[in-house]
């Protein structure tokens, strides 16, 4: 069978997003004596979520680095992240709940792969305790299972879900009712970029960089972007725009050949 072209990645993407991830880190290493001057926000509690078979190890650089920067950074909690179990429904239900209360603010959300369409799950279901949205990677846009090399992984723990998906994801026909900003790469080796982008609204913004799927919680520029988006003040987002030396780093963003979400029946 033809392969479609907004399938997946390409084999070659495929087969080196394990060393793609590992020279990532090594850009991350590198660029670790100029993490000090990334931009600093208010302080605010910010939830991340791991990706598809990761916990929350697979997030400790980006945790550590964001807590550095002075924000109260928490991971989920929740062991390997295996898909939308009931434990992890609730889980991550109480979690931002407890986050919220305990610090009388809204939780800034940051997920990456299926963590980002967790993410923006929860902003959906609790828009008032959630300050705003970041996905790393994430295919909230799946239109078809062959845009994703994760797919067999994913439905192998389908029989413990309680909350069964079809494609196109029935949630992404209303937009999200708080700022969100989607990372994405055209070098991702596991899902494809184009089921990465958002449609633009005055709230919802694309973010191109150059990086691995696996090395996008590590990435220099993506770390960039993060902080730059947590360091905006609470109800004054504006869409992301590098500083004129960083530029090179971050591509033109892509616009969605189509929208995302059908439009509303008269």
């Amino acid at each position: 069978m033809s392969r479609q072209p907004n399938d997946g990645p390409g084999l070659p993407l495929y087969l080196t997003e394990v060393s793609r991830a590992m020279a990532d880190y090594g850009l991350y290493l590198a660029a670790r004596p100029l993490m000090p001057r990334l931009p600093t926000g208010d302080g605010h509690p910010v939830l991340v979520l791991p990706g598809l078979m990761a916990d929350d190890m697979s997030t400790a650089t980006l945790r550590r680095t964001l807590r550095r920067l002075g924000y109260r950074v928490h991971g989920w909690r929740l062991g390997r992240n295996i898909g939308p179990t009931q434990e992890c429904v609730e889980g991550m239900s109480r979690r931002i709940e407890d986050l919220s209360d305990r610090y009388g603010r809204p939780v800034s959300l940051i997920g990456q792969s299926l963590g980002g369409i967790f993410a923006r799950d929860l902003a959906r279901k609790t828009p008032d305790a959630v300050r705003q949205v970041i996905t790393l990677g994430s295919p909230f846009g799946l239109q078809r299972d062959s845009q994703t090399r994760a797919h067999k992984v994913f439905e192998r723990y389908s029989h413990l879900h309680v909350e069964k998906r079809t494609l196109p994801l029935e949630s992404e026909a209303t937009p999200l009712a708080v700022p969100s900003t989607s990372i994405y790469s055209h070098q991702d080796g596991i899902v494809a970029w184009k089921a990465c982008l958002d449609r633009l609204s005055p709230h919802a913004e694309n973010v191109a960089v150059y990086a691995s799927h696996l090395g996008m919680g590590h990435n220099p520029a993506v770390l960039y972007a993060v902080a730059d988006r947590l360091a905006q003040r609470e109800g004054t987002w504006r869409p992301f725009r590098p500083p004129l030396a960083l530029r090179p780093a971050f591509p033109r963003p892509d616009v969605p050949e189509v929208p995302l979400r059908p439009a509303a029946a008269a």
